[in-house]
């Protein structure tokens, strides 16, 4: 792909989702290593999860000079217009979504609200106030019932397994549309399974912890059988920095009208694992960093059961556009990032409760 190189000193960067995960991970690595970068971070800072959590990675962020704060929800369109009005971000990566699978069975609106016309606002406001290149969340999930793997950006992706799905596929057509339309360079990226300290607690490894401690069954789903291919949350981010400082280049076509600017990527470990063997993995690292205690009796808390709606037996990355085109391909095992995820785990919840005690 030819890309347009695009240096991020000196540039004014809009990242919607900035208190989420991988938002406040991106946020804080822009701010450290590129010279006078503006980080314009946008969050509506939901109860989807523990807002506390939240607010701790917000807290992390407000300590830079260069990051500036934005309570707001981009599927309000005057405000995401203002921004764009105001600040004139150079560069904009849209992580602002409603995530979870399983959540959007029951819970459709929020999807479509945010996932669809938030990011249909991101689009508008790119369209009216150019930008050099839009990079954007979307998801593994778009590879829904897929038998072939692993999954690579040249498969179809029309037979989604829920809403949350669907909404990821949506956006992927809404942006190729408008870099068609409007010339407005556009990256998505399929990311696959992100984990890692202060993660989102809806995710199997955080609430998997979370009921260990308190002494609960796990539920295994498909029995044990389920594969995932877990990314590491530095990983992911290495991946979204590269990508932001290479746009796809703006060409002419044979019938004099632009080629789309658009390209999507996967972000994935390309090594799926069983997910037994990820909570074996999970439940040792756990004991070593003094989570729980060394004789946790794991064979009584944890429970076997059948597949549940909206998920997908296996999901598994083809990353190799991402390291032809970028140079880069994630590499952190599961291991040395489960470690780091109980050694966070422990400071955060237990480390912290003791101090306050």
């Amino acid at each position: 792909m030819n890309k347009e190189k695009i240096n991020l000193e000196n540039k004014t960067i809009l990242i919607t989702g900035c208190a989420g995960f991988i938002g406040s991970y991106l946020s804080k690595r822009l701010l450290e290593e590129f010279n006078n970068i503006k980080i314009i971070g946008l969050d509506n800072l939901n109860d989807y999860y523990d807002v506390s959590l939240k607010e701790y990675r917000l807290a992390k962020l407000k300590k830079y000079d260069n990051f500036f704060f934005i309570k707001e929800n981009i599927a309000n369109k005057e405000a995401v217009d203002k921004i764009f009005q105001e600040y004139k971000p150079n560069v904009v990566v849209n992580l602002a979504a409603q995530a979870g699978v399983r959540y959007s069975i029951d819970h459709p609106d929020v999807y479509m609200e945010s996932n669809v016309m938030g990011f249909y606002n991101i689009l508008e406001a790119c369209r009216n106030y150019p930008v050099s290149h839009l990079v954007y969340a979307s998801s593994s999930s778009v590879y829904g019932g897929n038998i072939k793997i692993p999954f690579s950006v040249d498969d179809k992706v029309d037979n989604p397994v829920s809403l949350y799905a669907a909404t990821k596929k949506t956006d992927e057509l809404l942006a190729h549309c408008y870099s068609k339309l409007y010339n407005i360079p556009s990256t998505g990226l399929r990311f696959f399974t992100v984990y890692g300290p202060a993660g989102r607690p809806d995710m199997a490894y955080f609430g998997f912890t979370n009921k260990l401690i308190n002494g609960e069954k796990i539920k295994i789903f498909n029995y044990g059988n389920c594969k995932r291919d877990f990314t590491y949350v530095d990983d992911i981010v290495e991946g979204v920095i590269r990508v932001m400082q290479g746009a796809p280049k703006k060409e002419v076509g044979e019938d004099g009208l632009p080629i789309a600017p658009y390209a999507v990527y996967n972000i994935g470990n390309s090594k799926p694992e069983n997910l037994l063997e990820f909570v074996k993995i999970l439940q040792e690292e756990l004991i070593r960093a003094k989570v729980l205690p060394s004789d946790y009796d794991f064979e009584t808390h944890k429970e076997l059961v059948p597949m549940q709606a909206g998920d997908v037996p296996v999901t598994y990355a083809d990353s190799k556009a991402l390291e032809k085109d970028y140079g880069f391909k994630p590499s952190t095992s599961l291991r040395d990032g489960l470690r780091n995820f109980a050694k966070w785990y422990k400071e955060y919840y237990i480390d912290k409760n003791k101090g306050e005690a």
